[in-house]
Formats: C-alpha cells, structure tokens, sequence
C-alpha cells in the first residue's frame, strides 16, 4: 500500500513506474487490479518460528538475486525505493551494488530486517515514525527524513451521509472496527460475542470483518445498528462514519488514523514480527494519540466499558483527535515523492 501510495503520485506526475512484488505475497492479488506495470519475485520470507522451512533459503535467495537483476536489466531505473519487505531486499541491494540511487521509506517505529539491512548504503531514508531513527544504522552519505507514511489524503465526506451510506443511524455514535484486510480472528470473536451478549451499549458498530471471515460474521448485522463489510477499500467513508476506531496496529493503519484525526483504541497483533505493532501502538498512546489494549485485554466486558464509555466522553474524544491530528501527515506521499527525484535528473 505505500508503495501504491508513492506510484500513484510519481504518476501523476508524469514519471514511469514499475512495481516489484513477491510472487506469494498479497501483492499477487492486489496489483493486477492497479494501472502499473510489476514484476513478481520468487521470494519467501525468514521463517522465525518455523526456523527449519529456512533451509530452502539458499536457492530461494539464489533464484531471487537472479530475477532481481533481471528486473533491474529489463527496467533500467532511475531511481529505486524499497518499502520494506521481503521482495525489496535483493531489488535494493542490487541497485545499490550498481550504483543505482536508492531510498528507503520505513512503515513502522520498529523497523523491519530489510530495512535495517539495506539502510547503511541508502541514499535517502524515510520514516513513518521518528522513533524508528533510534533503531537505524544510516551510513554518513544517508539522509534521513521523517515525512511520515505514505497514504491516501483524506477527503472531505459528511459524517451522517457516511453512516446512511452504510444504513447506520444517525444519532448514534458510531465505532468502527476492523482488522486489516484479511481480518483479525481474535478480535472478530470479541467482537461477535460482544453483539450475541448484548453488550453494544448505546453505540452503532460499522465492523470490518476480513474478506476471508465476511460470510462467517454477516448474521450478526443489526439494520440501523451493526453493519457488517469485509474489507473498506477505499476506506475513507469508514472513517469519515467513525466516532472512534478500534484496530489493529499495522503502520499504514497508524498512519491513516492520524491523517484522519480519528481517535483510536488500538489492538496490536501478539505475533507480527518483531513484536512491531505493540511499538507503533506505544508511540501513539505515550504521544496521547490512541489508547493501547493488549489483545488479552480486548474482551466483551472491555468493548462494554472502555470503548463503549470512550464513544461518549467528547472531551476525551477531543484530545485524542488533536494529538492524532498533531502526528498526522496526509500529504507524505507526495512529500516523499518529491525529495526522492533529486537523487536523479528525471525530477
């Protein structure tokens, strides 16, 4: 999705863009729905808990380092940016070993294996959250920059149009929730127990299930009350109905909030890598942007009272938003876009 984000603009601003994806990754589903030209790697990621299925890994990295420069060979690019992943470490060090200009832009506030790897030859670095400078080993020609992720702007759409859109009263507050696009299981059961106990409060729940956990959850729909989709793309209508969101802690997701000033209770998922969703959900929460619950904190009896009780309480809603708001920055893409075509004469 940043990636998409960054391409959209440099299209638009006339520049040529091709995208490199891994072949088993999601962006085999989602980039022949987009106008750019791609390529898919044959890559896999480091397993760390199935630490034997990395035994594959050196023909996995051999048939990558090869397609890689075949790609490079194919497209002669100007620039490259790597934004982070699996797929972007042999593209970016590759370029960089043919002396390619390279950049960087870093999702999260813990920054992942690639980017860490591949920062110290960099020319340019740029960061979704400053908090992530710490955990960097920028070589001394690096250029750092914190512009924030790329996303989406926000667009101006009425709330209570928002919610009739998706057959939600009006008089309500309303809380979204949603898990990212293949769903979270742990909080989708909190969330169904929450409505088979009757535990909504005085709320309406626009709910997010996953594509893949749509059919499973869509009984659960009340008209006028809970309205249930499997994945909000564009996502802009969701928020703009939103009161308060509950989600997970992925850095796009962080991203987006923040740009949309949407006070949040974040969910960060246990077992993503490095632990970096409950990092990104820190930095909100000590920088008074969101409230942080722990997944085995995230229950019925909790949406009941702290979600359902912050959905009410304006003041606090208030300053959520304004420190949201304050670590908002819905025009990075173009930003980044910008400060990256100096490394090259096509800007």
């Amino acid at each position: 999705m940043p990636a998409l984000a960054l391409a959209r603009v440099a299209a638009d601003a006339g520049h040529e863009v091709t995208l490199v994806g891994a072949a088993r990754g999601l962006e085999a589903q989602i980039l022949p729905q987009h106008p750019f030209r791609f390529h898919l790697l044959p890559m896999e990621p480091i397993y760390r808990r199935a630490w034997w299925r990395n035994m594959r890994w050196p023909a996995i990295a051999v048939r990558a380092w090869r397609a890689a420069g075949s790609v490079l060979r194919e497209e002669h690019p100007a620039i490259v940016i790597g934004t982070g992943g699996y797929a972007a470490g042999p593209v970016v060090w590759r370029a960089q070993n043919a002396r390619i200009p390279t950049a960087l832009q870093e999702q999260n506030a813990f920054p992942g294996l690639t980017q860490r790897w591949l920062a110290r030859r960099a020319d340019q670095v740029h960061l979704g959250f400053p908090e992530a400078r710490l955990l960097l080993s920028p070589g001394k020609r690096t250029h750092v920059f914190v512009f924030g992720n790329p996303i989406m702007p926000p667009g101006p759409i009425d709330p209570g149009a928002a919610r009739a859109e998706f057959g939600l009263s009006p008089e309500r507050r309303t809380v979204l929730v949603f898990g990212g696009s293949q769903g979270a299981r742990a909080i989708n059961d909190t969330i169904a127990r929450t409505i088979q106990r009757q535990m909504l409060g005085d709320v309406n729940l626009l709910w997010g299930t996953g594509t893949m956990h749509l059919e499973r959850y869509a009984s659960l729909a009340i008209p006028g009350r809970v309205a249930v989709r499997g994945f909000f793309d564009p996502i802009g209508t969701a928020y703009s109905a939103a009161d308060l969101v509950v989600a997970r802690a992925g850095a796009m997701t962080v991203s987006e909030l923040c740009a949309w000033a949407k006070p949040s209770v974040l969910v960060p998922l246990p077992t993503a890598a490095a632990d970096h969703q409950t990092f990104n959900a820190r930095a909100l929460a000590n920088a008074g942007a969101s409230v942080l619950l722990l997944e085995r904190e995230f229950t019925p009896q909790t949406f009941a009272t702290t979600v359902v009780g912050l959905a009410h309480d304006d003041q606090r809603l208030a300053a959520l938003a304004r420190s949201a708001r304050g670590r908002g920055h819905p025009n990075a893409a173009r930003t980044i876009v910008a400060k990256v075509l100096e490394l090259s004469q096509v800007a």
